[in-house]
């Protein structure tokens, strides 16, 4: 994965769906049909695009370790 992809997908993971979360979150005030399920979904990608950027660092970390180790 290249540092611009990795850090678009942390961005989105950091910011970006945690502020359309929180704006679909105040529309389920207004009663907008199926925004809980929208939120929720929000939610529940936010936390798998988490998990996405922690494994590439950890694999970029584990790749910069064996190449000091093998230098």
């Amino acid at each position: 994965m290249s540092n611009k992809t990795y850090d678009l997908i942390k961005n989105c993971a950091l910011i970006v769906a945690p502020i359309i979360t929180f704006l679909g979150t105040l529309v389920t005030i207004f009663q907008v049909p199926y925004m809980a399920e929208i939120t929720a979904v929000l939610a529940a990608l936010d936390t798998l695009i988490g998990a996405v950027v922690l494994a590439a660092k950890k694999i970029y970390e584990d790749k910069q370790k064996g190449g000091k180790e093998n230098a």
